[in-house]
């Protein structure tokens, strides 16, 4: 027998609250007040985003990063940092944030969208490696919701044809790939401290520096603050070509370093979340869980997972309202489309009256370009998960979803 919906009426699975908690706190006031008292905010005379750097360098078992202004900052500095310029292209993910796709078109270089895999949402390196051409110059592996990319065979690929890796980490801080931290893979890996991801200090981001080159560092580090060289007493200010600022403050820095002493916990909760809500949802008619590939973590920055509609008798937005009826916050997709379906792609207008870069190359951006992307965004169900959820929370969901599955399950 079908349960009742609660959008027909029925009564709701979810009906007590959703566990929440206080993300900043004493630990982070006492970060702040040292900063002012320093009687500086600036990152080269104070110690309070040097110490951050230093925190993440010991968490993440690296020895060279750079603290920036945003997560869009961080791959815009890593970009520059490794010498992509006009005319080169840039293979990418087209389920991302415009942050990727900033400092790639900042660059005047062009990006190159290849396809995915169907439920881990990420590169899916066949398609990476039919997308290179001469042109090619790095690959930015976005790895979506905390879930790694397989990165193995992306960086044979990379190897062989000389090709810069950079590591997209906006959304997978803690995240491992058989083993190892994302982020310390590729030749860069680029962190995000927004307010809307694993750790905030409003607006933030870290480059990490992988190569051991200390000339590496020096370039990425140099590409953040204008192209100046500040370590010690010494300015160096012998420019040598254009740097954007995006320098860290002291205050974002100050914040940072409370946030860092949170974030272990933050994500092995949200991983323990996510599989626990895999788990409940196996084998449910018409459900295909976020799949995280056998020796990997993800941290779920969100948990997504996709309908198989010929299994089931409703449309992925009915899905999405009847879980919502029954008390359960979702949204259909992640966001409404690929992002080469944009005007700015399909207009080819990085700059206001110019083609530019786009026309060094002809490309033009197609609906079919990425098909299991498409495909992805059009039955895809995304579900918030946040470390303050409580077990009980996480089986709420898991039934709700059963129910409404079950209900629209195909005789």
């Amino acid at each position: 027998m079908k349960g009742k919906l609660a959008i027909h009426g029925g009564t709701p699975v979810k009906t007590t609250p959703f566990g929440t908690g206080k993300r900043f706190g004493l630990a982070e006031i006492k970060e702040l007040t040292e900063a002012l008292e320093q009687e500086t905010l600036f990152y080269h005379h104070g110690g309070k985003v040097k110490q951050f750097l230093s925190d993440f360098n010991a968490l993440y078992g690296t020895e060279y990063s750079v603290a920036v202004s945003s997560g869009t900052a961080a791959i815009h500095v890593a970009l520059g940092a490794a010498g992509v310029s006009v005319g080169d292209e840039v293979i990418t993910s087209p389920i991302t944030d415009q942050g990727t796709l900033i400092g790639i078109l900042y660059q005047n270089a062009i990006p190159v969208f290849a396809d995915l895999h169907p439920h881990t949402y990420n590169l899916d390196p066949a398609s990476v490696e039919a997308k290179i051409t001469e042109r090619t110059k790095a690959i930015i592996a976005v790895h979506l919701a905390g879930n790694p990319c397989d990165m193995d065979p992306i960086l044979d690929i990379a190897r062989r044809r000389g090709i810069t890796v950079i590591e997209d980490c906006a959304q997978s801080w803690l995240t491992r790939y058989k083993g190892r931290l994302a982020g310390t893979i590729g030749d860069y890996g680029c962190f995000s401290t927004n307010d809307f991801k694993h750790i905030s200090t409003g607006d933030g981001g870290i480059v990490a520096v992988n190569s051991k080159n200390r000339e590496d560092y020096l370039a990425a580090h140099a590409f953040a603050d204008k192209n100046f060289r500040r370590f010690g007493t010494d300015v160096h200010r012998d420019l040598t070509h254009l740097a954007p600022n995006y320098r860290m403050t002291e205050l974002q820095g100050a914040v940072g370093i409370a946030q860092l002493k949170k974030l272990p916990w933050i994500c092995e909760r949200r991983r323990a979340y996510g599989d626990r809500l895999t788990a409940g949802i196996a084998g449910l008619p018409g459900i295909r869980p976020h799949q995280v590939d056998p020796g990997n973590e993800c941290t779920y920055w969100f948990y997504m997972l996709r309908l198989v509609e010929a299994e089931l008798t409703c449309t992925r937005e009915e899905f999405s309202a009847a879980l919502r009826a029954e008390g359960i916050p979702n949204s259909p997709g992640y966001i409404p489309d690929v992002v080469y379906m944009t005007p700015l792609f399909q207009n080819r207008t990085a700059y206001r009256g110019s083609h530019f870069p786009f026309d060094l190359t002809g490309i033009v951006y197609r609906r079919g370009d990425c098909p299991v992307a498409e495909r992805i965004l059009q039955t895809a169900v995304r579900i918030p998960v946040s470390e303050f959820y409580t077990e009980q929370d996480i089986d709420d969901i898991a039934a709700a979803i059963g129910k409404v599955a079950e209900y629209y399950r195909k005789a």
